[in-house]
């Protein structure tokens, strides 16, 4: 049998000014739906195809605004498989024709993942004037600096003008503010002519609260089985789940397929509740790769566990790659010395040391935080598989105010980051060195929602003994136009960029480390070349190799020694030799 749920659902528009229109509905009271032309209000009734599904042609012609009414006298709701929401979460779905789209692109084919290089940027914040096209205009400089893929924050039509994309409900709507689907498909083909891959980054384990009354008045989008840290949880195992696990899978497949996306970023996959035979991340993935052959499927997963980027053939659930956060805090600890949260299980050279090898810094042993052992090795994984960053969207965004990385030690996060075997990711901004905050900002359409976001905020940052004065608020313009880049750096630290970006390429193969715990410092061997990091407060010599030269350095003051014999480290820098 094939289900019904299985054919393409939402609005697929035909020939001659009609639209087919599928929609999983088992909640309709009366078991009828109709699809509404907005403007005159004309209805047009589904035929039940069974299990929920709900499925007819209409004169609403690609371009027209429509509805769905799940009873004769009911207000009418925007389609749960919108493309197109123009006027927001709580106004009409528009038909849209991807073929229409124009695309320059044909013959492109993304640069292996082992060699990106990825950029992480925000729509809203990466330009004055927040849009896609805006932010097009930057992406040959990104090509030219050494970036190989940019990594777009979600876009999924979410509440208001303003905000993340970690509360969407349209998950497969382009948001209008940025410029809608036409607006991002153009800038996934100048990506493509930059010689830029895109990853989107997709969230599929909640939906923000503005809008699941809305969804779940089709049937059981969320369910009350478990709990995330948003609110309720994507219901893909409890009761009437299959029409569920459609609705994400084929956003998914939709993204890569229509708008030509090189890959995707699965939001925190450890609030996707699942105890279903196949995992709903190994479906996403197979039905991804299948979609768009090429295309890459990455994780942001809490688990500490390499199943999630193995095969699915050894019982893995077939991810390309993730974000190892492990390597992130390890770094950030030994150069902050923050101790809050989750940081007070790091702050060693030796946590470190350990994540230039595979970044789990914790694959089985007892995390004091957590108070239990965490984690599992990844020893049978490729380097390449795991993305590394010393900043990130919430890294920096989620700090009460916002605040990057401190001048100081700006250059030796670069280094060690860039010059890992891993994948690098750069946060936007952080490349010439960015002062602007990139604080937590909403747009909540609804004033409970608005202020409970405000009080959770408060709240959240109330036990922190650094922590004084009053926080921004996330609801005010006033945060978000704060949190734009201002494009005004650090020349220096551009430089840098440039030369370790170059300098990454020369080098290649697994790490090699060691540290002295009580001296600060840090050497890891690749092929190619040599890292030596100095995390001290003071200058620290060490002993080189006959022949071995200074490649480059992070601090002006590094410098060989008079013999040859041996290297003058800066404090709090990095240098390369070979």
């Amino acid at each position: 049998m094939t289900a019904p749920w299985r054919e393409r659902l939402g609005a697929t528009p035909g020939l001659d000014g009609r639209t087919l229109f599928r929609v999983w509905a088992p909640r309709a009271p009366a078991g009828r739906v109709w699809a509404v032309r907005e403007g005159d209000e004309e209805r047009f009734e589904l035929e039940d195809q069974g299990y929920g599904v709900f499925c007819g042609e209409a004169p609403i012609a690609a371009g027209e605004d429509y509805r769905l009414a799940l009873e004769a006298d009911a207000e009418p709701l925007p389609d749960p498989c919108s493309r197109h929401q123009p006027r927001g979460l709580r106004g009409p779905s528009r038909v849209l024709d991807p073929a229409a789209f124009a695309w320059s692109d044909e013959g492109w084919v993304p640069p292996p993942f082992a060699e990106q290089v990825i950029y992480e940027l925000h729509v809203g914040t990466f330009t004055a004037a927040g849009t896609f096209a805006a932010a097009g205009e930057h992406l040959s400089q990104l090509a030219e600096l050494g970036i190989r893929a940019v990594e777009v924050m979600p876009i999924a039509d979410f509440p208001g003008l303003r905000g993340w994309g970690y509360d969407g409900v349209y998950i497969s709507a382009a948001h209008r503010s940025y410029g809608g689907p036409e607006g991002f498909a153009a800038f996934v083909d100048a990506a493509h002519d930059a010689g830029l891959a895109v990853i989107l980054d997709v969230v599929y384990n909640h939906v923000g609260a503005s809008g699941s009354a809305a969804l779940e008045a089709f049937g059981p989008y969320l369910t009350d089985k478990y709990k995330t840290f948003w609110g309720k949880a994507v219901n893909f195992d409890d009761a009437e789940c299959d029409g569920v696990r459609e609705w994400v899978a084929q956003s998914a497949c939709g993204w890569v397929r229509d708008f030509h996306v090189d890959g995707l970023r699965l939001d925190a996959i450890h609030a996707f509740h699942d105890l279903s035979p196949t995992h709903i991340v190994a479906e996403i993935s197979e039905r991804v790769h299948t979609a768009r052959p090429g295309a890459v499927v990455i994780a942001e997963s809490g688990f500490n566990d390499a199943r999630v980027i193995r095969p699915r053939e050894v019982g893995g659930w077939g991810c390309d790659a993730q974000w190892a956060d492990d390597f992130h805090h390890s770094l950030h600890a030994l150069l902050t010395h923050d101790n809050d949260g989750y940081y007070s299980d790091y702050g060693r050279v030796a946590d470190l040391a350990k994540a230039y090898h595979r970044p789990f810094v914790y694959d089985g042993q007892w995390s004091p935080s957590r108070r239990r052992c965490f984690g599992a090795p990844a020893e049978d994984r490729r380097a390449e598989q795991f993305v590394v960053f010393d900043q990130n969207h919430d890294q920096v965004g989620n700090r009460a105010r916002g605040d990057r990385l401190a001048r100081r030690i700006r250059p030796l996060a670069a280094f060690c980051t860039l010059l890992s075997p891993f994948v690098p990711m750069l946060f936007m901004g952080e490349e010439y060195g960015e002062d602007a905050p990139f604080q937590f900002f909403t747009d909540h359409i609804d004033a409970d929602i608005a202020q409970a976001t405000r009080e959770g905020r408060r709240e959240e940052f109330a036990g922190f003994e650094d922590f004084e004065g009053e926080l921004p608020d996330p609801q005010s313009a006033a945060t978000f136009e704060r949190s734009k880049l201002r494009r005004q750096g650090e020349p220096a630290l551009a430089e840098l960029y440039r030369r370790l970006l170059r300098a990454r390429r020369s080098l290649s193969g697994e790490a090699e480390a060691t540290f002295d715990e009580a001296a600060r410092w840090l050497r890891v061997r690749r092929e190619g070349g040599e890292i030596v990091c100095n995390f001290s407060a003071a200058p620290l010599l060490v002993e080189i190799g006959a022949g071995q030269r200074l490649v480059l350095a992070t601090d002006s003051d590094t410098r060989l020694e008079a013999d040859a014999a041996a290297l003058r480290v800066a404090a709090l820098s990095g240098a390369l030799i070979a």
